[in-house]
């Protein structure tokens, strides 16, 4: 296995430039190919959740081409062109990128083709039944090819009636709500979705109904309870869009700076190509840092954290609105005094590993005393990390870049399998190596 090992570490100042975000890329990709025209997408994130997004659209005969500056997506305004055949099948690959593969379920379950979706052995431990159940609620023709409830899936042509309301589960992903959101337009008739448990994640609800929105299509909610795709509706294309800086991949440098800016007269830490009126939900990781002493500047497309005047606190905080940044937060604690509890993360559970297990068992190697629940983690930094701890990372790129944070400790640090950041940054230690010391 390949490893990578970090020098101790102490200081963290600079400014780095942001990816783009992997949420943001994968819907306006999607959204593009479904819509009646051209798209230029600028900032695209160029990785392996992208790549699998690309590849999936090539397959089903849209055209996406690179021109100055972006990427040129040709919609197929709702009817893709490759449908497969019952004897052949169009054959889907997409890895373990679920802002991928749930879409890609709803909207093809939808275009009266013949499909078949798979991905890594880990996606296929991914639940998909709330979404499947959805779907065959309106009339959908999937089969699980595998294990009930999980990918790979087979889908058929059907009819599909969404004259009565579509019930679906909120409580295990938002991903499933947003794949439902971003399909029902392609009837073209009115559909009603109604959320029958408490919706985690909402944040990235509001940026899958703002990039509907911004391709043509406005759907109205009553609270996070219900929401309604107007009759009618279509996508229609916006000539330019510009893909946001990852507000995740942001929550790693913003602790760096938290955890290791010296000078709060100097410049401090700073990333570029997200601000405080990004439609991200993880921009909150700011906010978060604020609430325990830690200075932040906010300007045009930049956000800067300086040194805090005083050591960090340990934390009590609720989570489910940033819950692929609260795992920075996990790491914040190494560096907090006394005991920290992140709360109501269950969706960590069935993200790309069981990020609850796997960040406990880390923690404990560099010394913490760690408490793990169904839907908490309790965290309690030890006098001293330990040196020279071997991170593994499950295959997960969130698990790889949090970690990195801990040779700011001043001990030095192994990570396995580095390159699991490719998911969604690429070049992420590079970054990290230029602003540390």
């Amino acid at each position: 296995m390949e490893q990578l090992t970090l020098p101790a570490a102490s200081r963290a100042e600079g400014t780095v430039k942001l990816p783009g975000s992997k949420s943001i890329s994968n819907r306006t990709l999607l959204l593009a190919a479904l819509g009646n025209s051209g798209t230029v997408v600028h900032n695209l994130l160029e990785s392996d959740d992208t790549a699998r997004m690309l590849d999936t659209l090539k397959l089903l005969g849209i055209a996406i081409d690179s021109t100055s500056g972006g990427l040129l997506v040709k919609g197929c305004d709702g009817n893709f062109p490759n449908k497969g055949s019952a004897e052949k099948s169009v054959d889907l690959f997409l890895g373990n990128a679920g802002t991928a593969f749930r879409p890609l379920t709803a909207a093809l379950a939808l275009s009266g083709g013949h499909y078949t979706l798979s991905g890594v052995p880990r996606m296929h431990e991914r639940p998909i039944g709330d979404l499947v159940d959805a779907l065959r609620q309106i009339g959908a023709n999937i089969e699980y090819l595998g294990n009930e409830g999980f990918p790979p899936l087979k889908i058929s042509p059907a009819n599909i009636d969404v004259s009565k309301p579509i019930k679906i589960r909120g409580d295990v992903s938002s991903q499933f709500l947003t794949a439902l959101l971003m399909a029902l337009p392609l009837t073209g008739k009115q559909a009603d979705i109604e959320v029958v448990s408490e919706l985690i994640s909402k944040p990235y609800i509001e940026i899958t109904l703002n990039l509907m929105a911004k391709f043509g299509v406005h759907v109205l909610r009553k609270g996070w309870q219900r929401f309604t795709i107007p009759a009618n509706s279509h996508y229609q294309n916006p000539v330019i869009i510009d893909v946001e800086g990852d507000a995740s991949s942001a929550s790693y440098f913003l602790a760096a700076g938290a955890i290791a800016c010296h000078n709060p007269i100097q410049m401090g830490l700073g990333v570029v190509g997200v601000d405080n009126n990004s439609i991200q939900g993880d921009v909150k990781f700011a906010e978060e840092l604020q609430k325990i002493g830690i200075p932040i500047i906010y300007s045009s497309s930049m956000i800067m954290v300086t040194a805090p005047k005083q050591k960090i606190k340990g934390f009590d905080l609720d989570c489910n609105h940033i819950p692929d940044a609260a795992m920075t937060l996990a790491i914040m604690a190494l560096f907090a005094e006394g005991t920290t509890t992140l709360r109501n993360i269950a969706s960590w559970r069935v993200k790309e590993t069981d990020r609850i297990a796997a960040m406990a068992t880390e923690l404990r190697k560099v010394g913490a005393i760690v408490e793990e629940g169904a839907d908490y983690i309790k965290i309690t930094p030890p006098e001293k990390l330990t040196p020279n701890a071997v991170i593994d990372t499950y295959d997960d790129h969130r698990m790889a870049m949090c970690f990195s944070l801990v040779s700011l400790g001043g001990v030095p640090i192994t990570i396995n399998d580095p390159k699991c950041v490719a998911k969604t940054f690429p070049n992420y230690f590079e970054e990290f190596a230029k602003i540390v010391s």
